[in-house]
Protein backbone atom coordinates (compact mmCIF):
# COMPACT_ATOMS: atom_id res chain seq x y z
CA UNK A 1 0.00 0.00 0.00
CA UNK A 2 1.12 3.71 -0.71
CA UNK A 3 2.26 5.61 1.99
CA UNK A 4 -0.92 8.09 2.95
CA UNK A 5 1.87 11.14 2.66
CA UNK A 6 2.70 10.21 -0.93
CA UNK A 7 -1.11 9.62 -1.36
CA UNK A 8 -1.79 13.02 0.01
CA UNK A 9 0.76 14.66 -2.21
CA UNK A 10 -0.46 12.93 -5.03
CA UNK A 11 -4.08 14.33 -4.45
CA UNK A 12 -2.58 18.04 -4.30
CA UNK A 13 -0.67 18.07 -7.75
CA UNK A 14 -1.61 18.64 -11.18
CA UNK A 15 0.38 16.40 -13.54
CA UNK A 16 2.59 18.91 -14.91
CA UNK A 17 4.08 18.65 -11.47
CA UNK A 18 3.99 15.17 -10.53
CA UNK A 19 5.86 14.97 -13.99
CA UNK A 20 8.59 17.52 -12.77
CA UNK A 21 9.30 15.53 -9.32
CA UNK A 22 9.54 12.29 -11.31
CA UNK A 23 12.43 13.11 -13.29
CA UNK A 24 13.95 14.95 -10.07
CA UNK A 25 13.69 11.10 -8.52
CA UNK A 26 11.37 12.00 -5.22
CA UNK A 27 9.41 9.00 -6.15
CA UNK A 28 8.78 6.54 -8.93
CA UNK A 29 6.33 5.45 -11.69
CA UNK A 30 5.20 2.51 -9.88
CA UNK A 31 4.91 4.45 -6.64
CA UNK A 32 2.52 6.95 -7.91
CA UNK A 33 0.94 3.84 -10.29
CA UNK A 34 0.16 2.50 -6.97
CA UNK A 35 -1.38 5.27 -5.35
CA UNK A 36 -3.54 5.30 -8.51
CA UNK A 37 -4.62 2.37 -8.18
CA UNK A 38 -5.41 2.50 -4.34
CA UNK A 39 -7.68 5.66 -5.02
CA UNK A 40 -9.62 3.91 -7.71
CA UNK A 41 -10.54 0.49 -5.15
CA UNK A 42 -11.32 3.82 -2.29
CA UNK A 43 -13.55 5.71 -4.85
CA UNK A 44 -14.36 4.32 -7.63
CA UNK A 45 -17.28 2.13 -6.44
CA UNK A 46 -19.32 5.89 -5.21
CA UNK A 47 -19.04 7.56 -9.01
CA UNK A 48 -18.31 3.91 -11.43
CA UNK A 49 -16.06 5.97 -12.95
CA UNK A 50 -13.06 3.99 -13.60
CA UNK A 51 -13.46 0.49 -16.37
CA UNK A 52 -11.35 -2.22 -17.94
CA UNK A 53 -8.30 -1.88 -15.63
CA UNK A 54 -5.06 -3.24 -17.00
CA UNK A 55 -3.06 -2.71 -14.09
CA UNK A 56 -0.55 -5.41 -15.02
CA UNK A 57 -0.04 -4.01 -18.85
CA UNK A 58 0.91 -0.83 -17.25
CA UNK A 59 3.86 -2.28 -15.07
CA UNK A 60 5.10 -4.10 -17.64
CA UNK A 61 5.23 -0.62 -19.34
CA UNK A 62 7.15 0.56 -16.98
CA UNK A 63 9.45 -2.23 -16.13
CA UNK A 64 9.94 -2.04 -19.85
CA UNK A 65 11.60 1.74 -19.98
CA UNK A 66 8.42 4.53 -20.53
CA UNK A 67 9.63 6.88 -23.01
CA UNK A 68 11.31 10.14 -22.56
CA UNK A 69 8.30 12.59 -23.00
CA UNK A 70 6.98 15.23 -20.72
CA UNK A 71 4.65 13.68 -18.90
CA UNK A 72 6.73 10.27 -17.81
CA UNK A 73 5.61 8.30 -15.39
CA UNK A 74 2.12 10.14 -14.59
CA UNK A 75 -0.83 7.73 -14.10
CA UNK A 76 -3.10 7.73 -17.09
CA UNK A 77 -6.80 6.77 -18.06
CA UNK A 78 -7.92 6.38 -21.89
CA UNK A 79 -11.93 6.80 -22.39
CA UNK A 80 -13.40 3.70 -23.31
CA UNK A 81 -14.68 5.02 -26.35
CA UNK A 82 -11.68 5.64 -29.39
CA UNK A 83 -8.44 5.81 -28.47
CA UNK A 84 -7.92 2.61 -29.62
CA UNK A 85 -5.07 0.68 -28.50
CA UNK A 86 -3.70 -3.21 -28.32
CA UNK A 87 -3.09 -3.37 -24.39
CA UNK A 88 -6.51 -1.87 -23.60
CA UNK A 89 -9.67 -3.41 -24.58
CA UNK A 90 -12.81 -1.33 -24.77
CA UNK A 91 -16.75 -1.88 -24.44
CA UNK A 92 -17.72 1.62 -26.18
CA UNK A 93 -19.86 1.86 -23.54
CA UNK A 94 -21.83 -1.18 -25.16
CA UNK A 95 -22.64 -4.53 -24.12
CA UNK A 96 -22.50 -5.68 -27.85
CA UNK A 97 -18.58 -4.51 -27.88
CA UNK A 98 -17.57 -5.58 -24.41
CA UNK A 99 -14.10 -7.06 -23.92
CA UNK A 100 -13.13 -6.04 -27.89
CA UNK A 101 -9.85 -6.53 -28.85
CA UNK A 102 -8.21 -3.63 -30.90
CA UNK A 103 -5.35 -5.01 -33.59
CA UNK A 104 -3.64 -1.66 -34.09
CA UNK A 105 -2.94 1.19 -31.56
CA UNK A 106 -4.44 4.65 -32.53
CA UNK A 107 -2.05 7.45 -33.56
CA UNK A 108 -3.17 9.85 -30.63
CA UNK A 109 -2.75 6.63 -28.21
CA UNK A 110 0.93 6.44 -29.72
CA UNK A 111 1.63 10.00 -29.32
CA UNK A 112 0.01 10.20 -25.43
CA UNK A 113 2.58 6.91 -25.12
CA UNK A 114 5.31 9.16 -26.80
CA UNK A 115 4.06 11.67 -23.72
CA UNK A 116 5.30 8.94 -20.89
CA UNK A 117 2.39 8.68 -19.53
CA UNK A 118 1.57 5.34 -17.38
CA UNK A 119 -2.28 4.29 -18.81
CA UNK A 120 -3.87 1.40 -16.63
CA UNK A 121 -7.73 1.37 -17.52
CA UNK A 122 -10.32 3.55 -19.44
CA UNK A 123 -13.02 5.97 -18.10
CA UNK A 124 -16.84 4.90 -19.00
CA UNK A 125 -18.50 6.48 -21.77
CA UNK A 126 -22.54 6.48 -22.98
CA UNK A 127 -23.14 4.19 -25.46
CA UNK A 128 -21.14 4.75 -28.38
CA UNK A 129 -20.49 8.25 -27.17
CA UNK A 130 -23.84 9.41 -27.72
CA UNK A 131 -25.41 11.42 -24.47
CA UNK A 132 -24.83 14.81 -22.13
CA UNK A 133 -24.71 11.79 -19.78
CA UNK A 134 -23.29 8.76 -18.55
CA UNK A 135 -25.47 6.18 -18.14
CA UNK A 136 -24.37 3.31 -19.94
CA UNK A 137 -26.02 -0.72 -19.02
CA UNK A 138 -22.29 -1.58 -19.79
CA UNK A 139 -21.12 -0.74 -16.55
CA UNK A 140 -24.22 -2.37 -14.31
CA UNK A 141 -25.26 1.86 -13.57
CA UNK A 142 -24.64 5.39 -14.00
CA UNK A 143 -21.48 7.12 -13.37
CA UNK A 144 -22.23 10.31 -11.01
CA UNK A 145 -20.78 13.21 -10.10
CA UNK A 146 -18.09 13.42 -7.39
CA UNK A 147 -19.70 17.04 -6.20
CA UNK A 148 -22.96 15.28 -5.56
CA UNK A 149 -23.52 11.70 -6.38
CA UNK A 150 -27.33 12.49 -7.02
CA UNK A 151 -26.40 14.46 -10.24
CA UNK A 152 -24.53 13.51 -13.84
CA UNK A 153 -20.90 13.96 -14.51
CA UNK A 154 -21.64 14.92 -17.86
CA UNK A 155 -21.25 12.82 -21.24
CA UNK A 156 -19.63 11.27 -23.23
CA UNK A 157 -16.61 11.81 -20.92
CA UNK A 158 -18.10 11.40 -17.84
CA UNK A 159 -15.55 9.31 -16.59
CA UNK A 160 -12.75 10.81 -17.32
CA UNK A 161 -14.54 13.99 -15.57
CA UNK A 162 -15.25 12.22 -12.98
CA UNK A 163 -12.00 10.12 -12.48
CA UNK A 164 -10.52 13.89 -12.48
CA UNK A 165 -12.32 15.98 -10.15
CA UNK A 166 -11.97 13.04 -7.78
CA UNK A 167 -8.14 13.24 -7.52
CA UNK A 168 -8.03 9.47 -9.01
CA UNK A 169 -6.02 10.84 -12.06
CA UNK A 170 -4.81 14.55 -12.72
CA UNK A 171 -5.30 14.01 -16.14
CA UNK A 172 -7.68 11.53 -18.50
CA UNK A 173 -7.95 11.12 -22.17
CA UNK A 174 -11.80 12.15 -23.49
CA UNK A 175 -13.64 12.87 -27.28
CA UNK A 176 -15.72 15.67 -27.81
CA UNK A 177 -18.09 14.81 -30.76
CA UNK A 178 -20.74 17.34 -29.96
CA UNK A 179 -19.56 18.65 -26.18
CA UNK A 180 -18.75 15.58 -24.84
CA UNK A 181 -15.44 16.79 -23.46
CA UNK A 182 -16.30 20.47 -22.02
CA UNK A 183 -20.02 19.34 -20.93
CA UNK A 184 -18.16 16.46 -18.17
CA UNK A 185 -15.75 19.43 -17.52
CA UNK A 186 -18.74 21.91 -17.01
CA UNK A 187 -20.67 19.37 -14.88
CA UNK A 188 -17.23 18.23 -12.53
CA UNK A 189 -15.49 21.72 -12.46
CA UNK A 190 -12.54 20.89 -14.68
CA UNK A 191 -10.97 22.34 -17.77
CA UNK A 192 -12.42 21.19 -21.04
CA UNK A 193 -10.94 22.74 -24.78
CA UNK A 194 -11.80 21.66 -27.72
CA UNK A 195 -9.51 22.68 -30.23
CA UNK A 196 -9.82 23.61 -33.89
CA UNK A 197 -11.33 20.83 -36.54
CA UNK A 198 -8.15 19.18 -37.69
CA UNK A 199 -5.42 19.96 -35.22
CA UNK A 200 -5.56 16.19 -33.55
CA UNK A 201 -5.30 13.06 -34.94
CA UNK A 202 -8.36 10.79 -35.83
CA UNK A 203 -6.50 7.80 -37.31
CA UNK A 204 -5.57 5.33 -38.62
CA UNK A 205 -8.81 3.54 -37.91
CA UNK A 206 -11.02 6.83 -39.18
CA UNK A 207 -10.61 9.83 -40.97
CA UNK A 208 -13.16 11.63 -39.22
CA UNK A 209 -16.04 11.65 -36.90
CA UNK A 210 -19.87 12.60 -37.51
CA UNK A 211 -18.72 14.46 -40.74
CA UNK A 212 -15.86 16.31 -38.81
CA UNK A 213 -17.53 16.95 -35.80
CA UNK A 214 -15.72 14.83 -33.28
CA UNK A 215 -11.92 15.49 -32.13
CA UNK A 216 -10.27 14.05 -29.17
CA UNK A 217 -9.20 16.07 -25.35
CA UNK A 218 -8.77 16.34 -21.83
CA UNK A 219 -9.98 16.52 -18.92
CA UNK A 220 -7.94 18.21 -16.34
CA UNK A 221 -7.72 20.31 -13.03
CA UNK A 222 -5.46 22.88 -14.18
CA UNK A 223 -4.87 24.94 -17.79
CA UNK A 224 -1.52 24.24 -18.05
CA UNK A 225 -1.88 20.67 -18.07
CA UNK A 226 -4.32 21.07 -20.69
CA UNK A 227 -2.28 22.58 -23.06
CA UNK A 228 0.68 20.91 -22.58
CA UNK A 229 -1.30 17.12 -23.68
CA UNK A 230 -2.53 19.16 -26.70
CA UNK A 231 1.01 20.01 -27.62
CA UNK A 232 1.89 16.28 -27.26
CA UNK A 233 -0.49 15.14 -29.47
CA UNK A 234 -1.12 18.24 -31.71
CA UNK A 235 -0.94 17.73 -35.96
CA UNK A 236 -2.88 15.89 -38.28
CA UNK A 237 -1.59 11.94 -38.91
CA UNK A 238 -1.06 10.84 -42.65
CA UNK A 239 -3.78 11.39 -44.89
CA UNK A 240 -5.97 13.12 -42.50
CA UNK A 241 -8.91 14.93 -44.62
CA UNK A 242 -8.85 18.20 -42.97
CA UNK A 243 -5.56 20.63 -42.33
CA UNK A 244 -5.53 23.34 -39.69
CA UNK A 245 -4.62 26.71 -40.15
CA UNK A 246 -1.08 26.81 -38.64
CA UNK A 247 -0.66 28.14 -34.89
CA UNK A 248 1.45 31.17 -34.02
CA UNK A 249 2.99 28.86 -30.73
CA UNK A 250 2.35 26.31 -28.52
CA UNK A 251 -0.75 25.86 -26.51
CA UNK A 252 1.72 26.16 -23.39
CA UNK A 253 3.35 29.34 -24.56
CA UNK A 254 -0.10 30.72 -25.28
CA UNK A 255 -1.78 29.66 -21.87
CA UNK A 256 1.46 31.37 -20.31
CA UNK A 257 0.86 35.16 -22.23
CA UNK A 258 -1.84 37.30 -21.87
CA UNK A 259 -4.08 38.32 -24.63
CA UNK A 260 -4.64 41.60 -26.24
CA UNK A 261 -7.67 43.32 -25.91
CA UNK A 262 -10.50 41.37 -27.08
CA UNK A 263 -14.03 42.09 -28.27
CA UNK A 264 -15.89 39.76 -26.18
CA UNK A 265 -19.46 39.15 -26.74
CA UNK A 266 -21.88 37.06 -23.72
CA UNK A 267 -25.40 35.81 -23.86
CA UNK A 268 -27.71 35.05 -20.71
CA UNK A 269 -30.36 32.89 -23.10
CA UNK A 270 -29.18 30.36 -25.80
CA UNK A 271 -28.45 31.78 -29.08
CA UNK A 272 -32.01 30.95 -30.01
CA UNK A 273 -33.13 33.24 -27.24
CA UNK A 274 -34.49 31.33 -24.80
CA UNK A 275 -34.95 31.21 -21.17
CA UNK A 276 -31.62 29.31 -19.22
CA UNK A 277 -31.15 28.70 -15.76
CA UNK A 278 -31.08 31.70 -13.07
CA UNK A 279 -27.32 30.08 -11.88
CA UNK A 280 -26.44 30.03 -15.47
CA UNK A 281 -26.89 33.42 -15.68
CA UNK A 282 -25.30 34.99 -12.74
CA UNK A 283 -21.92 32.87 -13.98
CA UNK A 284 -22.10 34.53 -17.07
CA UNK A 285 -22.72 38.37 -15.79
CA UNK A 286 -20.06 37.78 -13.32
CA UNK A 287 -17.42 36.10 -15.89
CA UNK A 288 -18.37 39.25 -18.03
CA UNK A 289 -17.48 41.75 -15.65
CA UNK A 290 -13.82 39.84 -15.08
CA UNK A 291 -13.19 40.16 -18.43
CA UNK A 292 -14.19 43.79 -18.43
CA UNK A 293 -12.07 44.74 -15.45
CA UNK A 294 -9.69 42.82 -17.47
CA UNK A 295 -9.37 45.19 -19.96
CA UNK A 296 -11.47 43.43 -22.84
CA UNK A 297 -13.99 45.15 -24.79
CA UNK A 298 -17.44 43.29 -23.16
CA UNK A 299 -20.80 43.65 -24.16
CA UNK A 300 -24.30 41.39 -24.48
CA UNK A 301 -24.35 39.57 -27.95
CA UNK A 302 -26.74 40.51 -30.38
CA UNK A 303 -28.85 37.39 -31.37
CA UNK A 304 -28.75 36.32 -35.21
CA UNK A 305 -31.84 34.74 -36.14
CA UNK A 306 -30.40 33.93 -39.33
CA UNK A 307 -28.09 31.02 -37.58
CA UNK A 308 -30.85 28.65 -37.71
CA UNK A 309 -29.78 26.72 -34.91
CA UNK A 310 -32.70 24.64 -34.91
CA UNK A 311 -31.75 23.34 -38.44
CA UNK A 312 -27.99 22.83 -37.89
CA UNK A 313 -29.20 20.43 -34.49
CA UNK A 314 -32.02 18.29 -36.29
CA UNK A 315 -29.06 17.80 -39.23
CA UNK A 316 -26.25 17.21 -36.32
CA UNK A 317 -29.06 14.73 -34.66
CA UNK A 318 -29.46 12.98 -38.38
CA UNK A 319 -25.45 12.69 -38.59
CA UNK A 320 -25.14 10.96 -35.44
CA UNK A 321 -28.18 8.38 -35.90
CA UNK A 322 -26.42 7.44 -39.08
CA UNK A 323 -23.02 6.78 -37.36
CA UNK A 324 -24.67 5.20 -35.14
CA UNK A 325 -26.09 2.77 -37.37
CA UNK A 326 -22.88 2.46 -39.19
CA UNK A 327 -20.90 1.80 -36.01
CA UNK A 328 -23.28 -1.56 -35.08
CA UNK A 329 -23.69 -2.88 -38.56
CA UNK A 330 -20.02 -3.16 -39.36
CA UNK A 331 -19.59 -4.55 -35.26
CA UNK A 332 -22.41 -7.23 -35.87
CA UNK A 333 -20.65 -8.45 -39.85
CA UNK A 334 -23.69 -9.86 -41.13
CA UNK A 335 -25.01 -11.41 -38.05
CA UNK A 336 -28.12 -10.35 -36.72
CA UNK A 337 -28.81 -7.85 -33.88
CA UNK A 338 -29.74 -8.51 -30.28
CA UNK A 339 -31.76 -5.43 -29.46
CA UNK A 340 -30.87 -6.11 -25.65
CA UNK A 341 -27.49 -5.87 -26.21
CA UNK A 342 -27.93 -1.98 -26.79
CA UNK A 343 -29.55 1.13 -25.27
CA UNK A 344 -32.86 2.20 -26.10
CA UNK A 345 -31.28 5.65 -27.83
CA UNK A 346 -29.32 3.46 -30.34
CA UNK A 347 -32.51 1.29 -31.06
CA UNK A 348 -34.02 4.76 -31.69
CA UNK A 349 -30.89 6.10 -33.71
CA UNK A 350 -30.32 3.09 -35.76
CA UNK A 351 -34.50 3.32 -36.63
CA UNK A 352 -34.02 7.13 -37.73
CA UNK A 353 -31.40 6.34 -39.97
CA UNK A 354 -33.75 3.59 -41.59
CA UNK A 355 -35.58 6.68 -42.97
CA UNK A 356 -33.37 8.26 -44.28
CA UNK A 357 -31.28 8.50 -47.46
CA UNK A 358 -28.22 9.02 -48.62
CA UNK A 359 -29.15 12.41 -50.18
CA UNK A 360 -30.79 12.76 -46.48
CA UNK A 361 -27.49 12.56 -44.97
CA UNK A 362 -25.52 14.96 -47.68
CA UNK A 363 -28.16 17.35 -46.94
CA UNK A 364 -27.82 17.08 -43.46
CA UNK A 365 -23.82 17.51 -44.03
CA UNK A 366 -24.18 20.53 -45.87
CA UNK A 367 -26.55 22.15 -43.31
CA UNK A 368 -23.74 21.56 -41.04
CA UNK A 369 -20.95 23.17 -43.18
CA UNK A 370 -23.37 26.03 -44.28
CA UNK A 371 -23.78 26.98 -40.31
CA UNK A 372 -20.19 26.84 -40.61
CA UNK A 373 -20.21 29.82 -42.50
CA UNK A 374 -23.04 31.51 -41.35
CA UNK A 375 -21.66 31.16 -37.13
CA UNK A 376 -17.98 32.35 -39.10
CA UNK A 377 -19.96 35.68 -40.74
CA UNK A 378 -21.30 36.83 -37.46
CA UNK A 379 -17.86 36.12 -35.75
CA UNK A 380 -16.89 38.80 -37.54
CA UNK A 381 -18.19 41.85 -35.69
CA UNK A 382 -16.28 40.47 -32.32
CA UNK A 383 -13.26 37.67 -31.30
CA UNK A 384 -14.59 35.82 -28.63
CA UNK A 385 -18.70 34.56 -27.58
CA UNK A 386 -19.45 33.95 -23.50
CA UNK A 387 -21.81 31.56 -22.77
CA UNK A 388 -22.33 29.16 -19.96
CA UNK A 389 -21.50 25.66 -20.92
CA UNK A 390 -24.90 24.37 -20.26
CA UNK A 391 -28.38 25.66 -19.77
CA UNK A 392 -28.72 24.30 -16.02
CA UNK A 393 -26.50 22.69 -13.24
CA UNK A 394 -25.56 19.72 -13.95
CA UNK A 395 -28.86 17.55 -13.84
CA UNK A 396 -30.19 14.36 -11.90
CA UNK A 397 -29.09 11.08 -12.21
CA UNK A 398 -32.04 9.59 -14.86
CA UNK A 399 -33.04 12.79 -16.17
CA UNK A 400 -31.57 11.66 -19.23
CA UNK A 401 -31.37 8.02 -19.10
CA UNK A 402 -30.56 6.55 -22.48
CA UNK A 403 -34.01 4.26 -22.78
CA UNK A 404 -36.06 7.00 -25.51
CA UNK A 405 -35.98 4.91 -28.57
CA UNK A 406 -37.47 8.57 -30.17
CA UNK A 407 -33.98 9.71 -30.90
CA UNK A 408 -35.45 12.90 -32.34
CA UNK A 409 -36.97 13.66 -29.10
CA UNK A 410 -33.97 12.71 -27.23
CA UNK A 411 -31.46 15.12 -28.62
CA UNK A 412 -34.05 17.83 -30.07
CA UNK A 413 -36.80 17.48 -27.72
CA UNK A 414 -38.03 19.92 -25.01
CA UNK A 415 -36.62 18.21 -22.24
CA UNK A 416 -33.51 16.24 -24.43
CA UNK A 417 -29.98 16.74 -24.61
CA UNK A 418 -30.30 20.06 -26.89
CA UNK A 419 -32.35 21.71 -24.16
CA UNK A 420 -30.06 20.92 -21.82
CA UNK A 421 -26.63 21.58 -23.80
CA UNK A 422 -27.31 24.39 -26.19
CA UNK A 423 -24.07 25.80 -27.05
CA UNK A 424 -21.39 22.84 -27.60
CA UNK A 425 -22.20 21.58 -30.54
CA UNK A 426 -22.46 24.49 -32.39
CA UNK A 427 -18.80 24.68 -32.32
CA UNK A 428 -18.55 21.10 -33.23
CA UNK A 429 -20.07 21.85 -36.12
CA UNK A 430 -18.42 25.21 -36.89
CA UNK A 431 -14.98 23.54 -36.02
CA UNK A 432 -14.38 26.48 -33.86
CA UNK A 433 -11.99 26.07 -31.01
CA UNK A 434 -13.99 26.49 -27.16
CA UNK A 435 -13.67 25.93 -23.63
CA UNK A 436 -15.33 24.82 -20.91
CA UNK A 437 -13.46 26.53 -17.60
CA UNK A 438 -14.51 26.05 -13.78
CA UNK A 439 -15.32 29.39 -12.96
CA UNK A 440 -18.32 29.58 -10.70
CA UNK A 441 -19.97 27.07 -8.31
CA UNK A 442 -24.00 27.84 -7.49
CA UNK A 443 -25.15 27.62 -3.91
CA UNK A 444 -25.92 23.96 -3.88
CA UNK A 445 -22.16 24.20 -4.49
CA UNK A 446 -22.41 22.26 -8.16
CA UNK A 447 -19.89 23.64 -10.96
CA UNK A 448 -21.29 26.28 -13.81
CA UNK A 449 -19.01 26.09 -16.64
CA UNK A 450 -18.20 29.09 -18.39
CA UNK A 451 -17.98 28.88 -22.09
CA UNK A 452 -15.47 30.55 -24.73
CA UNK A 453 -15.56 30.25 -28.12
CA UNK A 454 -13.11 31.99 -30.23
CA UNK A 455 -12.96 32.28 -34.54
CA UNK A 456 -11.98 29.25 -36.45
CA UNK A 457 -8.36 28.69 -36.21
CA UNK A 458 -7.97 31.04 -33.25
CA UNK A 459 -6.40 28.46 -30.61
CA UNK A 460 -3.67 30.34 -29.38
CA UNK A 461 -5.89 33.43 -28.46
CA UNK A 462 -8.86 31.33 -26.94
CA UNK A 463 -5.97 29.58 -25.10
CA UNK A 464 -4.24 33.08 -23.94
CA UNK A 465 -7.73 34.18 -22.92
CA UNK A 466 -8.23 30.72 -20.27
CA UNK A 467 -4.87 31.35 -18.68
CA UNK A 468 -5.53 35.20 -18.28
CA UNK A 469 -8.87 34.07 -16.57
CA UNK A 470 -6.77 30.85 -14.39
CA UNK A 471 -4.41 34.03 -13.63
CA UNK A 472 -7.24 36.32 -12.07
CA UNK A 473 -9.81 33.74 -10.98
CA UNK A 474 -7.84 30.47 -9.58
CA UNK A 475 -9.86 27.59 -9.33
CA UNK A 476 -7.50 24.81 -8.02
CA UNK A 477 -8.28 25.70 -4.11
CA UNK A 478 -11.77 24.82 -5.07
CA UNK A 479 -10.94 22.01 -6.64
CA UNK A 480 -8.72 20.85 -4.10
CA UNK A 481 -11.67 21.19 -1.75
CA UNK A 482 -13.48 17.97 -3.22
CA UNK A 483 -10.57 15.95 -3.61
CA UNK A 484 -9.94 16.25 0.02
CA UNK A 485 -13.33 15.17 1.29
CA UNK A 486 -14.00 12.30 -0.58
Amino acid sequence: MPSQDLTNHYLSQDATSLAAELARGEFSAGELLDVALSLVAARNPDINAVVNIQKDTARRHIAGGLLEGPFKGVPFLLKDLGAEAVDFPTSAGSRLWAGSQHSYDSEVYLRLKAAGLVTFGRTTSPELGVGAVTEAQAYGGPTRNPWNIGRTSGGSSGGAGAAVAAGIVPVAHGSDGGGSVRIPAASCGLVGFKPTRARLPEGPGAGEGWAGMATDGFLTRSLRDTAALLDCINGPDLGAPYFPPPMEMTFAESARRDPEQLKIRFATTTLDGTPIHPDCVTAVERTAKLLADLGHDVEPVTLDPGLNISDLMLAWTRVVACGTALSVRQKLAGKPLDPSLIEGVTRGAIALSHTLSGADYLESVEEIHAFGRRIARWFQGFDILLTPTLARPPIEIGALKPDNEDFIDYRNGPTGVFAYSPYTALFNASGQPAVSLPLFHNSEDLPIGLHLAARFGADCQLMSLAGQLERAAPWAATQQRLVDRL
